[in-house]
């Protein structure tokens, strides 16, 4: 079981749909009929709404459970269990690809060239790649971070979730989850992320060929802030 298996079918509820997102998205993804791929889809939510606004879509997650949770969900939607660092295997001819949710703090920096270049060659001319994900370089001057608690209804009792980062050094963090439900821990994991600053990003990006047309805060145009938990919105167009 990895690392999200064990809310999968509660991630919705912990994270729902977000109108701001899918608006955002759906500026760069051109008129319908234009293929978009979602890169760490969780339970497709995005996915769902793209196809019945008629978007050919596919999503991928290395989280078996979040894709069956997916397809069940969103049956008009491609759904496939894969690695993103083989995300060639989905061939090319996209209009948007996308990955939002910090899922590229999942790849080394060592690894994001390959992926990025992948990502490039799979792009129609003129196509968007949109990534979303914290922004690390706020995190400078603090060992650790604690997100807000989040709470939701499961089984008609109130459940926490709870998120904690834990910088181990300049180029890993240990991000720790916790799910509560009547004062009892449902299951804490942890896993390794591996934060890069925005510079270096955009650098990976400009040699692979992208042309950046924006960085956010967030969904709606939030100019960026340098304070701890913060998120990083950026846009890279395809000349």
């Amino acid at each position: 079981m990895s690392f999200y298996s064990g809310f999968a079918e509660d991630y919705e509820r912990i994270f729902p749909f977000r109108d701001e997102v899918y608006r955002f998205l759906l500026m760069y993804a051109g008129g319908a009929g234009g293929r978009v791929l979602d890169v760490g889809c969780g339970p497709g939510h995005y996915c769902g709404r793209f196809v019945a606004d008629g978007y050919p879509t596919t999503g991928i997650d290395l989280d078996d459970a979040m894709i069956a949770a997916a397809g069940r969900s969103y049956p008009e939607a491609m759904f496939r269990s894969l690695d993103m660092r083989k995300i060639d295997a989905e061939g090319s001819g996209f209009r948007c690809i996308y990955s939002i949710g910090n899922v590229m703090a999942h790849l080394r920096q060592t690894e994001l060239p390959g992926f990025i270049g992948k990502v490039f060659g799979m792009l129609d001319p003129g196509g968007s790649w949109i990534m979303q994900l914290m922004n690390w370089d706020a995190f400078s001057s603090v060992s650790a971070y604690e997100f807000p608690v989040k709470t939701f209804e499961r089984a008609g009792s109130i459940s926490t979730f709870q998120r904690r980062y834990d910088f181990d050094g300049p180029d890993t963090v240990t991000f720790s989850i916790t799910l509560g439900q009547d004062g009892q821990t449902l299951f804490n994991e942890r896993t390794t992320l591996y934060p890069v600053s925005r510079g270096n990003y955009l650098s990976l990006h400009e040699s692979a060929g992208f042309r950046c047309a924006g960085c956010y805060a967030d969904f709606v145009g939030t100019p960026l802030r340098e304070e701890p938990g913060t998120g990083l919105v950026m846009v890279f167009r395809k000349s």
